[in-house]
């Protein structure tokens, strides 16, 4: 029982590794700084609330299958593997600027295996799980929802949703035009595919239709939330409540450690800002450097945990913002949802995992080195 016991343990701290980083930095603070009311402070209430809210209106779209339906319906639009590629990437791309990078790569990864699989084109399924993985991350920088530190960072630095979208449509588009310009020449032997063997059959379940409609009216509602239209804590108890009458199942596959893990980050930068020495000394680091500093320690603790760790240390938001969504690229922990499609790879080809994770990283370097290369000459432009 109690190896049965110590196995759980091993296995949770495997799969939730930064959540209990989170949680040991937290408590390793607390001896600087004596826990108090002011604790409950550190934590922004209203992030934890909307990004609760979209986790939950997500997993309801996702479970009901509405995610699967449009993919299936532009697959049928496919003639060739070229396009074939260029459909499965790109359905990561712009959905993840909608239902964050997580939940993307969740539904498509394992929806483009199973499209190869019938259309006999495993050969391709290394080049597009990484190249799904790549325009995820990339496509969810360009708004708030699109990434959780994208909608805390709107929140601390007082972001517009226009201000932050315009900041970023550059490296969104610029981001596009490599992946459409990669799979164009990767794809340069296109063979044509036979669509009755790339038809894909979705269990519908009952009343996934309504609860579909529910689910998006929810969604418009966590939108206006973000727009500052409405308010947050009703948004969110509208969503709890609809979810719990009307597909209760829901609310269990709801990525919870998510939360904890910003609390976590929360105290432990609070703690560090309370510490003369160590607040002067960490923003003396970070000022100025933000970009780098932000695409760096992504590679370390991946960017979600850097940006709540840096952004207590500089008022540069912009710089930062850039930093770690660029960050995002590079190694497989730069950006925890990269750990999505290696696992879910692993699953199906473990055999293979070894070169999965070659081309990845070597993928992820090139573009993070074009997209470094582009911000330097953004910059440069725009100092001259």
């Amino acid at each position: 029982m109690m190896k049965t016991i110590g196995e759980k343990i091993v296995n949770f701290l495997k799969k939730e590794t930064v959540l209990a980083v989170s949680v040991v930095l937290a408590v390793i603070s607390a001896f600087w700084v004596t826990p108090g009311p002011e604790y409950l402070t550190y934590i922004d209430w209203r992030v934890l609330t909307i990004l609760l809210s979209l986790m939950i209106v997500m997993a309801g779209l996702q479970e009901n299958g509405l995610f699967d339906q449009i993919g299936a319906f532009l697959l049928t639009k496919t003639k060739n593997t070229a396009q074939l590629t260029f459909v499965l990437v790109f359905l990561c791309f712009f959905s993840s600027m909608f239902i964050t990078n997580d939940v993307a790569l969740v539904t498509f990864v394992p929806f483009a295996i199973i499209t190869l699989q019938k259309c006999h084109q495993e050969r391709l399924i290394v080049m597009v799980l990484i190249l799904q993985t790549i325009a995820a991350n990339l496509g969810s920088m360009l708004t708030p929802i699109g990434n959780p530190h994208n909608l805390y960072l709107c929140t601390v630095a007082g972001i517009g949703v226009v201000e932050l979208v315009g900041y970023m449509l550059p490296y969104t588009l610029i981001s596009g035009i490599i992946l459409a310009t990669v799979i164009f020449v990767l794809s340069a032997r296109k063979r044509k595919i036979l669509l009755d063997t790339c038809t894909l059959s979705f269990e519908k379940k009952e009343g996934s239709r309504k609860k579909n409609a529910g689910y998006l009216i929810l969604f418009l509602f966590c939108l206006l939330t973000v727009l500052h239209i409405l308010p947050c804590y009703p948004v969110l108890a509208a969503v709890v409540v609809w979810t719990f009458f009307a597909d209760r199942d829901v609310l269990g596959k709801v990525d919870y450690c998510l939360l904890i893990t910003f609390m976590g980050f929360f105290v432990f930068t609070g703690n560090m800002r309370n510490i003369p020495a160590v607040n002067d000394m960490l923003q003396r680091l970070v000022t100025g450097r933000e970009i780098e500093i932000g695409i760096l320690s992504s590679q370390l603790i991946s960017n979600v945990p850097a940006t709540l760790l840096l952004s207590g240390f500089t008022e540069n938001y912009k710089a930062l913002l850039l930093g770690v969504n660029l960050g995002g690229l590079g190694t497989l922990i730069a950006s925890m949802a990269s750990l999505i499609s290696y696992k879910i790879y692993a699953q199906h080809y473990n055999r293979t995992k070894g070169i999965y994770l070659m081309w990845f990283t070597v993928a992820n370097v090139l573009f993070l080195a074009v997209l470094v290369l582009f911000a330097v000459g953004v910059k440069s432009y725009a100092a001259g």
